[in-house]
């Protein structure tokens, strides 16, 4: 491995003193101009690279967050994504993104290393079998904010950043029973995360207002992917009693229902009307396109990352704040007009 050109090395090339490479090598208003672009110059040829890091620890403070996914290939989060480099980008902080990959291990692993990497912040949506938050402790321990996005955590030190799930959730429900459905079938994910049981809750509040009887038989739990969704048509379609309305809590999953019904002959909405969740740009493209809950994935994401840089330079009390509830839009589509 070839050895890292330090000051020194140009130091003893130029014939100048270390001091004054440092000095000329950050604009040091004590070093002539001629001096410096020589010195510059000459850094660059030799391949000479600023140690950030270590500078860094001289002052106590990366200008690094660090931000844990459960997925890099999900549309909303690459929506989230770029709301959070646009708010880093605008006050000079760096991101370290890594993916859970939906694995408890793996987030713990990654808050490891995060934490060993010397984040000034963390920002976290939770993987799907994630029971605790015991591993973002030694943030929180050593007063490094912890903000968790969408998938959160109820924390008294950590501040969160969401939809109103219950509302949304029972917004779509509603809109099915207003276009005349009866019998709503729910296909949900995991009920250990707030965005999944809050939806559900969403769902059975709708039903309950409108003197619908609650069946747990049409309420379907999984991993909410394509292949889940297809494996809930044929669940659907074997039921004696078939639903007349589907709220399903993401769109892939919507998508991959649809298409199976379809295929067995299922009219939709005329048979059975579908619900989505996220907006995703599938939710356009598929025919007939799909009716789906919009929130603003960028604008969470740059609200939940300007937080915690507040945070961090004193302009906000993360602990005040604890909970910030963003807005979100029934957006009706063909797949559930029946009327």
């Amino acid at each position: 491995m070839t050895k890292e050109v330090t000051i020194y090395d140009i130091a003893k090339r130029l014939n100048y003193s270390p001091a004054t490479v440092s000095r000329a090598l950050n604009d040091h208003p004590a070093i002539r101009n001629d001096t410096k672009e020589l010195i510059n110059a000459t850094a660059q040829q030799m391949g000479y690279r600023y140690n950030t890091f270590a500078s860094n620890l001289r002052r106590q403070k990366t200008s690094t967050l660090g931000i844990i996914v459960p997925r890099l290939n999900s549309n909303f989060m690459s929506r989230v994504l770029a709301g959070m480099e646009k708010a880093a980008n605008d006050a000079s902080y760096s991101l370290i993104i890594t993916q859970s990959q939906e694995s408890s291990v793996k987030e713990i692993a990654n808050a490891k290393t995060l934490f060993n990497s010397r984040v000034d912040g963390l920002m976290v949506s939770v993987a799907y079998n994630t029971e605790s938050s015991e591993h973002f402790e030694t943030f929180i321990q050593r007063g490094v904010p912890v903000l968790f996005f969408d998938r959160v955590i109820p924390h008294t030190k950590c501040v969160s950043v969401s939809i109103d799930n219950e509302w949304a959730g029972y917004e779509a429900t509603r809109h099915l029973i207003e276009q005349g459905c009866r019998r709503i079938a729910h296909i949900t994910g995991t009920m250990r995360r707030n965005v999944y049981s809050d939806r559900l809750a969403g769902y059975q509040r709708a039903l309950s207002e409108a003197a619908i009887p609650l069946d747990d038989k049409l309420v379907v739990e999984s991993d909410l992917s394509f292949e889940a969704g297809e494996q809930a048509a044929q669940v659907i379609l074997a039921m004696p009693d078939r639903p007349d309305g589907i709220f399903v809590a993401n769109d892939f999953c919507a998508v991959g229902c649809m298409l199976a019904l379809r295929q067995a002959g299922i009219s939709i909405p005329g048979d059975i009307a579908v619900i989505g969740f996220n907006d995703d740009p599938v939710a356009r493209v598929i025919n007939p396109t799909l009716t789906t809950v919009h929130y603003a994935g960028e604008k969470m994401g740059e609200i939940a990352a300007r937080t915690l840089i507040n945070s961090l330079n004193g302009l906000q009390d993360i602990e005040a704040t604890n909970r910030i509830i963003l807005r979100s839009e029934l957006i009706v589509r063909e797949s559930s007009q029946r009327r």
